[in-house]
C-alpha cells in the first residue's frame, strides 16, 4: 500500500541495564517510536535507580517488564514469549555485569534469562568505566559475544561520570538508532543456509592406548561455527577430540578419526556452506595393533603409513559440492605459496591461510591469517580467533549474497 512506513512492522525489545547512560536509553526509545518502530521495554533492578519504570513506559507506549519472577508479567507474556517477541534485542546501555552474564550464559534475572532464551540478533551499546572497559575479562567476554553473532554500536571516548577520560562511554542515541535500523534491515543474513564446520584434530590410533594427532585446539573451528549460527545459518560442527563444549545452537558431531569425519561430513550434506577448519591427520598406520605395543630392549618396529582421506577435495570435488568452500592452510614455512597450491589442488573456493610456527598460534586464542582465492590475496592482521571468525563470516554471507 502506498505510504506505509515499513518500520512500522519492526519490533525492538530493550534491555535497560543499570548506570548514568540509561538516560539515554529514554532518547533511544523516543527516536525509534517516532520512527515507527514498536518498544517493548525491560529495565534492570540496576537500571530502574537510573530511569523510572513510568518515563521509559510513557515514551515506549507499552508496558515496562522487570521481574522474572512476576506471577503478573509471566502469565501476560512469560519470560520465553518476551524473548522472541521482537524482531531485534537492543542492550542498552550494556554493563559490564551484563555483557559477562551473556557472554558465560548466566540468568539470574529477566533481562540475563531473555538474553540467553532468544533466538533473534542481538545488539548491545556498552557503557562503563575506561578501566572496566579495558579489563581482560570484559575483553574476553566482548570477543565470546562477537563470536556468538551479538553486534555491537560503540562505545565512545569521552570523560565519564566518574571523571577519567577513554574508551567507555555509550554511544550516542542517534548512533546507536543508526546502528538499529542497520541490524533490522540486514537481520540474520545466512538464515535458511546450511552450514558445515569442522574442528579440531583427529586422532589415529596406533594400538589401543597410542594416537597419531597434532597440536590443533579446534578453538578457530568451533568460534567460526558460533559465528555462522549467530548470522542464521544452521550449522553442523564435526569435531575431533577436544575439551571445547559446542557452541550455542550448533549441532555437534563428535569423531576421532579421519575417516570418520569424512563419513560424518558426507552425511551432513547437503549444505550451503563447508568450512574445513580442523587439522586432520595427513597419515594413519596401516594396520592397528590389537593390543599395546611394549618396548622389550629391542629396536622398534617401524609404523608403515598410509594417506588418510582426503576430506576438502572430496568435498570441493564430489556431485553434492556445497556452494562454497572453505579450506584452512597451517602452514610453518612458505604460507601463501603453499595455500595457492593447496587451492588449486583441492579445488575449493578459498583458502584460510596461517603460519602455525609463530607461538600462541596452534592451542592460543589469537591468529593472523590470509585469505586466498582466485582473485588473490587477502591478508589479515593478528586477531583473537573469535574477530577472525566473525569476520570470515560476514565475508562468507556477503560472497552468498
Amino acid at each position: 500500500m502506498e505510504g506505509r512506513n515499513p518500520l512500522s512492522e519492526q519490533r525492538v525489545l530493550l534491555i535497560v541495564g543499570g548506570g548514568i547512560a540509561a538516560y539515554k536509553a529514554l532518547e533511544l526509545t523516543r527516536l525509534l517510536r517516532k520512527a515507527g518502530i514498536a518498544v517493548r521495554p525491560i529495565l534492570t533492578r540496576a537500571g530502574a535507580q537510573f530511569v523510572t519504570p513510568l518515563s521509559l513506559s510513557a515514551l515506549a507506549e507499552d508496558k515496562v517488564y522487570a521481574d522474572l519472577f512476576s506471577l503478573t508479567d509471566e502469565a501476560e507474556m512469560g519470560h520465553i514469549e518476551l524473548s522472541r517477541s521482537a524482531d531485534l534485542v537492543v542492550v542498552a546501555p550494556a554493563t559490564a555485569d551484563l555483557m559477562a552474564k551473556a557472554a558465560n550464559g548466566h540468568a539470574d534475572d529477566l533481562a540475563s534469562t531473555t538474553l540467553l532464551a532468544t533466538d533473534k540478533p542481538v545488539l548491545m551499546a556498552p557503557a562503563m568505566n575506561v578501566r572496566m572497559w579495558e579489563h581482560a575479562a570484559t575483553r574476553r567476554n566482548l570477543a565470546a559475544l562477537k563470536a556468538d553473532g551479538v553486534g555491537f554500536v560503540g562505545p565512545d571516548e569521552g570523560a565519564m561520570a566518574c571523571g577519567e577520560f577513554g574508551p567507555g562511554r555509550m554511544a550516542e542515541p542517534a548512533a546507536i538508532f543508526q546502528a538499529i535500523l542497520g541490524a533490522l534491515a540486514t537481520g540474520r543474513p545466512l538464515a535458511g543456509k546450511r552450514a558445515l564446520v569442522t574442528a579440531g584434530p583427529t586422532a589415529e590410533p596406533i594400538d589401543p592406548v597410542r594416537v597419531i594427532t597434532n597440536r590443533s585446539s579446534g578453538k578457530q573451528g568451533y568460534a567460526i561455527a558460533a559465528a555462522l549460527a549467530g548470522l542464521g545459518a544452521e550449522v553442523t560442527l564435526v569435531s575431533g577430540p577436544t575439551a571445547l563444549a559446542a557452541p550455542a545452537g550448533v549441532r555437534r558431531v563428535d569423531v576421532e578419526t579421519a575417516q570418520q569425519m569424512l563419513e560424518a561430513c558426507e552425511a551432513a550434506l547437503p549444505v550451503d556452506i563447508a568450512v574445513c577448519v580442523a587439522a586432520v591427520a595427513d597419515w594413519r598406520p596401516e594396520s592397528v595393533a590389537a593390543a599395546k605395543v611394549k618396548k622389550d630392549g629391542a629396536s622398534p618396529k617401524p609404523i608403515a603409513l598410509v594417506e588418510t582421506p582426503d576430506i576438502l577435495a572430496t568435498l570441493s570435488k564430489g556431485k553434492r559440492r556445497p556452494k562454497l568452500v572453505v579450506g584452512f592452510a597451517a602452514e610453518t614455512n612458505d604460507v601463501e605459496a603453499n595455500a595457492k597450491a593447496k587451492l588449486a589442488k583441492k579445488g575449493c573456493d578459498w583458502i584460510v591461510a596461517n603460519d602455525v610456527s609463530v607461538a600462541g598460534t596452534m592451542g592460543g586464542e589469537d591468529n593472523a591469517v590470509a585469505i586466498v582465492s582466485a582473485k588473490g590475496v587477502e591478508r589479515w592482521d593478528r586477531a583473537p580467533k573469535a574477530e577472525v571468525a566473525r569476520r570470515l563470516a560476514d565475508r562468507i554471507a556477503k560472497a552468498l549474497k
